[in-house]
């Protein structure tokens, strides 16, 4: 009974983190795909959004771009080393810590994947107030966020205050 238990959660976790993946995936494709098509970057414009492509090189928003290979390479085995501590992180929590996790996971999954088969990550989503625009990003960067901000929160909050919630 408690193994049927374990494995339907394994399985609704998996699933969870494995659409997160596809998502961010189909977005990225779909983007590239329209950038080749339309042979530039500007695919989108209006008063506050942008979809326009760019490769990242560095982690979320861009940040720590460089060109040098072996600082790239670290970034990624680094990045992988934190998602290791995430799927230990995910066998010790539950509740709405879990899934804070899982969005990050799927989150990371995505990035780590476009880092090693294509040596950056494609960002498209540009949100502007006229001349501001805020960093740009990809789907997975909006469930590291979101996942990110759920943790904050949780924290915050106290684990052992909300024991109701640790039941989702």
């Amino acid at each position: 009974m408690i193994e049927k238990i374990f494995k339907k959660r394994f399985i609704i976790s998996s699933l969870l983190v494995f659409s997160i993946f596809l998502l961010d995936r189909l977005s990225k494709i779909y983007v590239i795909y329209l950038d080749k098509k339309s042979l530039g970057s500007e695919l989108f414009s209006s008063k506050f959004l942008n979809i326009r492509l760019i490769w990242n090189e560095g982690i979320a928003f861009g940040l720590l771009s460089f060109n040098e290979t072996i600082f790239y390479n670290v970034l990624t085995f680094l990045i992988l080393i934190i998602i290791l501590i995430i799927f230990f992180m995910l066998s010790k929590s539950n509740g709405i810590k879990k899934y804070s996790l899982m969005m990050i996971l799927g989150g990371a999954l995505g990035n780590i994947y476009d880092r090693i088969f294509y040596k950056a990550v494609p960002d498209f989503i540009d949100f502007h107030i006229g001349n501001f625009h805020w960093f740009i990003f990809n789907v997975a960067d909006i469930f590291i966020t979101l996942g990110v901000i759920f943790m904050i929160i949780i924290e915050i909050t106290g684990n052992n205050k909300n024991k109701e919630y640790e039941t989702l």
